[in-house]
């Protein structure tokens, strides 16, 4: 990037508006899907699935003809798996449709009325290419998990399949009977249909979207270990691992569901399952029930596995119950859970962990900027085209919320926090709507700071020299942004000095908003030592020099 092109990208990036980013997925705002119920037949002969799925659709506008969900074709490409529609009908009558290329086009019979409700029945079958793992567990036992983040529950179900669009949704699964089911929401009935089979209905009426829907299909040991505010809390293990699981999900999750409740809002869902799986590595947040990778079971409680249960319990609060608009707003979802869960350790475990986790966030941020220095964490991102996170959407956005945190005061960033999420309650967001209730609760312009740490790659680099003047007492602070790139930053920055009687450094505040700063300060002793930003509330990497 020469000279004059950064000229105008800095110009660019404050005076954007915080809107003009989108994804590129074809949003309908045309139509809002209420309800999905999916009938699900599995079975043990072959990986084939048979559905049945009725979505409710309210179309907003009049005069429309048709509508679009996506549904991953079969085809040679993907050896033959992909789904097949059989047919699409309104109250037993059918209605035409299209499946080409993985969309799903449904016609209505006549023109729509302004706020029009149908529901549609879509049957099709086939075997999924991705989506809905049907395979072994680590014990070799067949079992069927889904993996729909960030867009691939269409492989397997006929879905609106973009953060966008909120709906409740139920799961009606007939099975072999020698499986437990578990999905979203509250069970409402399993029963024997004899001939080995099982019937299960789950439904949850919190609407979400639709890569938070969930199904578990194995050998369950299950545990109903407590509940909160009447909700109950469930484990939901592979028996040959029922003892090491039921220790190993027995905390934190009630101590998590506390504290977030109390700091930020209520809980959204109808319970709480930690569930063992083999198609996720980490954990998946799937609403009210929570996808562990199937490892993370050993029977030590360790900590790895206690962090990822803190952050996918984070997650109901944010991605979940407050869901990004688009994709090019990811980090409000991993962002925030992985500050929420420092917060919940500091909370719990002390603030000298929460130190800790900060500090190794940090250390994360700089080494993936080198191999990524181009990626900022809000930016024009299609799932359907490339990832949509990278490690830096979690450290960076977790660092974003820490900076605000102290530019805000604590008592101010709670506040805007709880306005925030009370606003948007079980809706969609995006990174302006948490801007304005943070400005609200704090009283301050957040617009420079927000731009300058998400819309745009670059971390600050301070070269900072220093001098003592004894005949003054004072001491020569000069700073220098020596990034690389003629992106300047507006920074507020913290110099501590240590004389030979302080243990704890003394604060001197500079606003670096250009190049170059220099500054004199009267100071209380002969400083031995000077640090940049010691309390590390800032994301730059610092060096500093006595002349």
């Amino acid at each position: 990037m020469n000279r004059l092109t950064k000229y105008f990208f800095n110009i660019i990036l404050y005076t954007l508006p915080l809107s003009v980013w989108a994804d590129q997925y074809p949003i309908n705002n045309n139509i809002d899907i209420k309800h999905y119920s999916f009938q699900l037949r599995l079975t043990d002969s072959n990986d084939e699935i048979i559905g049945i799925t009725q979505v409710t659709v309210n179309f907003k506008q009049a005069g429309m003809q048709n509508f679009r969900l996506d549904l991953i074709n079969k085809s040679s490409e993907k050896k033959d798996k992909g789904m097949v529609v059989e047919g699409v009908s309104i109250s037993n009558a059918t209605v035409k449709y299209t499946h080409e290329n993985d969309a799903l086009i449904i016609y209505l019979p006549k023109s729509s009325v302004a706020n029009e409700t149908i529901t549609f029945k879509i049957k099709y079958h086939g075997i999924p290419f991705d989506g809905l793992r049907i395979g072994a567990t680590k014990f070799g036992d067949r079992s069927f998990f889904n993996e729909n983040w960030p867009n691939r529950g269409r492989h397997w179900l006929p879905i609106l399949d973009h953060p966008n669009d909120k709906a409740t949704s139920e799961f009606i699964v007939t099975a072999p009977d020698h499986y437990k089911v578990v999905s979203n929401g509250l069970l409402l009935e399993e029963s024997s249909l004899g001939n080995n089979t099982k019937f299960t209905h789950w439904k949850q009426s919190v609407p979400v979207s639709s890569w938070l829907f969930v199904l578990g299909v194995a050998d369950f040991a299950v545990q109903y270990l407590d509940d909160f505010e009447g909700k109950s809390i469930q484990t939901w293990v592979y028996s040959k691992n029922r003892e090491a699981g039921f220790y190993d999900f027995k905390e934190p999750t009630k101590k998590v569901l506390a504290f977030y409740t109390k700091y930020v809002g209520p809980y959204a869902y109808e319970k709480l399952a930690n569930i063992q799986t083999p198609s996720v590595n980490g954990g998946m947040e799937t609403s009210s029930a929570i996808f562990y990778g199937e490892d993370l079971v050993n029977g030590k409680g360790d900590e790895r596995t206690r962090n990822i249960v803190i952050h996918e319990i984070a997650h109901q609060w944010f991605g979940n119950a407050l869901t990004e608009s688009t994709w090019d707003d990811a980090w409000l979802s991993e962002g925030f859970a992985t500050f929420f869960t420092l917060l919940f350790i500091e909370n719990e475990y002390g603030e000298a962990e929460y130190k800790k986790g900060i500090i190794k966030a940090k250390k994360s941020v700089f080494d993936m900027t080198v191999k990524m220095p181009d990626f900022s964490i809000i930016a024009p991102r299609t799932a359907e085209k490339e990832a949509v996170t990278t490690g830096l959407t979690y450290q960076k956005g977790a660092w974003v919320l820490h900076m605000l945190r102290d530019k805000m005061g604590e008592q101010n960033f709670q506040k805007g926090i709880q306005s925030y999420y009370k606003k948007f309650y079980n809706a969609n967001v995006t990174s302006n709507d948490f801007m304005v209730e943070m400005e609200k609760a704090s009283g301050l312009d957040l617009k420079i700071f927000f731009k300058q740490w998400l819309y745009q790659p670059v971390n600050p680099k301070i070269d900072a020299t220093w001098s003592y003047d004894a005949k003054s007492k004072k001491v020569n602070i000069n700073l220098t942004q020596t990034q690389l790139t003629d992106f300047n930053f507006d920074l507020p920055i913290e110099i501590g000095y240590y004389t030979k009687d302080s243990k704890t450094p003394l604060l001197l505040k500079m606003n670096l908003n250009k190049k170059q700063l220099s500054q004199s300060f009267n100071v209380k002793g002969i400083p031995e030592n000077i640090e940049v930003d010691p309390r590390n509330v800032l994301l730059s990497s610092n060096t500093i020099t006595k002349k």
